[in-house]
């Protein structure tokens, strides 16, 4: 028997932006497993070579539809890919593809994005901001139009420490209309130029053009059924289709990636402050809830006779399930040690310091002069030396994330916790989202598990976490002889300063 939320799904045509993505393709395998819905057309564009054929085509091979396929081969046949670039200026869509949307098209899930916080302004702003007002445009010519939902992030109006879940359009230098008009009258270089004045409160180019893009949705959607759905920062999956699916190196995730295999010893951390990271399954969850939800407030809308902005729902940890950043680093660790990576090259650990111009200091002694000497071995073997390159390139990214991983948010849930209790008991089973019973502890044992096979590619047998185990107890009695060479050779030197100091009184 179907629930609510399943019949609101049955024999609908959906479109989704940003389907090949992380977020993107948990929701279609979801979609594909728990609804009936005629047809999901999908937006891809053309990356790193690969046409949009084989881009789609790779999905059959994909773990994240391994379960799925395994019972419905046929499932993937009911997903047609339209080629289409949200960084275009008519969204890259054929006219019969435009034409096809328009009379098709039903439930639009738009999460198409770049997520890149070091992004040009000009390739974010066309991306995230312009990239969402062509798809309310699109959207107001779809004649059986029900339900859009627009992801953003939770992170759109990050300036003050209570996050709610309203617009803030006074938060912003310029409006989005007049942002757009003005990246359509300069030159990318100049505009590239302009982000610091132009984005003044934001901390990267990402959250502005989410801001502006939230904007564009306030202004623009009049009554297009919509809502906006700001999920916090989405990892690993919690239980379905499998536990610990993950396909990016994003955010904390990237930390424990790069500690697992002992190239990262320091980050820029507040092990106090709260980590609002929610597992991508329960966000796929909450974008395909939020869509049902939209139906619902538009007839009690319709109803009522009057207009309201479009409902916003914030998602990150519960205050009453609260995840740290220490805790995060400390269970990253306790369950990294049972399944070990077999490549790692020193023993795993992780020293946090929350003084952002102590860092680059305390980094060239952890990971730049290491650093030097590792690429100078490989030099003297005839290779080429990565690991210099590789550290600046990680500590850039670690200071990009420091305005987030210093801090605590007062995230309000409210809407949120009112979609929960609008769904039926039936619906909270198969579209679950309630991270205030998430146990975090068997979260992470499952995560770092995932971790190492899907990002690591390692096999997931007993033999070879025994290998990394192995290889673990050794890296450990090295890692302590090194502390205890470098606590003699400190000693020393103290030794050295007080019998100097000494010979002068």
């Amino acid at each position: 028997m179907e629930s609510e939320i399943q019949k609101f799904y049955r024999n609908k045509t959906v479109f989704i932006t940003g389907g090949s993505g992380f977020l993107g393709k948990v929701i279609i395998e979801k979609l594909l497993r728990t609804t009936a819905v005629s047809r999901i057309y999908m937006m891809i564009r053309t990356k790193r070579g690969k046409s949009m054929e084989e881009r789609f085509e790779s999905w059959r091979k994909d773990s994240i539809f391994k379960t799925l396929l395994s019972s419905r081969p046929h499932a993937l046949d009911i997903l047609t890919p339209i080629a289409g670039d949200c960084q275009d200026m008519d969204l890259g869509i054929s006219d019969a593809n435009l034409q096809l949307l328009k009379d098709k098209v039903q439930i639009v899930l738009h999460g198409a994005a770049t997520v890149r916080f070091n992004e040009p302004l000009h390739v974010a702003l066309a991306i995230n901001t312009r990239g969402t007002y062509l798809m309310l445009q699109l959207a107001k010519k779809m004649r059986q139009l029900v339900a859009f939902v627009h992801i953003s992030t939770a992170f759109s109006n990050c300036m003050t420490g209570t996050i709610d879940e309203e617009f803030h359009p006074e938060e912003l230098n310029c409006d989005s209309k007049k942002v757009l008009q003005l990246s359509e009258q300069i030159s990318e270089e100049l505009l590239d130029k302009l982000a610091p004045t132009l984005s003044e409160k934001f901390p990267n180019t990402y959250t502005y053009s989410k801001a502006l893009a939230e904007d564009v949705v306030l202004r623009e959607a009049g009554n297009l059924p919509i809502c906006i759905f700001r999920p916090g920062v989405i990892i690993a999956t919690a239980k379905e289709p499998v536990s610990g699916w993950i396909d990016n190196l994003y955010g904390p995730i990237a930390i424990t990636y790069g500690v697992a295999y002992g190239v990262l010893r320091l980050a820029l951390l507040d092990t106090k402050a709260h980590c609002p990271t929610v597992p991508v399954d329960f966000c796929a969850n909450v974008a395909l809830s939020s869509a049902w939800k939209v139906v619902k407030e538009t007839r009690s809308t319709i109803q009522a006779q009057c207009q309201k902005p479009p409902t916003i729902y914030n998602y990150a940890s519960s205050p009453e399930n609260v995840l740290t950043y220490g805790d995060f680093r400390d269970l990253a660790m306790i369950h990294g040690a049972k399944y070990p990576v077999t490549k790692m090259l020193w023993y795993p650990f992780l020293h946090c310091i929350s003084t952002i111009w102590l860092f680059p200091l305390a980094a060239f002694f952890y990971h730049t002069l290491p650093g030097h000497l590792v690429d100078l071995g490989l030099r003297v073997m005839g290779k080429k030396p990565r690991l210099v390159k590789a550290y600046k390139k990680i500590h850039k990214n670690i200071i990009a994330l420091g305005p987030f991983a210093l801090k605590t948010w007062d995230f309000d849930m409210n809407n949120l916790n009112q979609l929960w209790q609008d769904m039926s008991p039936e619906d909270q089973i198969i579209y679950n989202f309630d991270i205030q019973k998430l146990d975090w502890n068997e979260y992470f044992n499952h995560a770092l598990r995932g971790m190492r096979l899907y990002l690591g590619k390692e096999t997931p047998t007993e033999d070879s976490y025994n290998v990394g185990r192995k290889l673990l107890q050794r890296f450990y009695v090295l890692h302590l002889f090194v502390q205890f060479l470098l606590c003699c050779a400190g000693g020393s030197i103290i030794w050295f300063l007080f019998g100097f100091l000494a010979s002068f009184f």
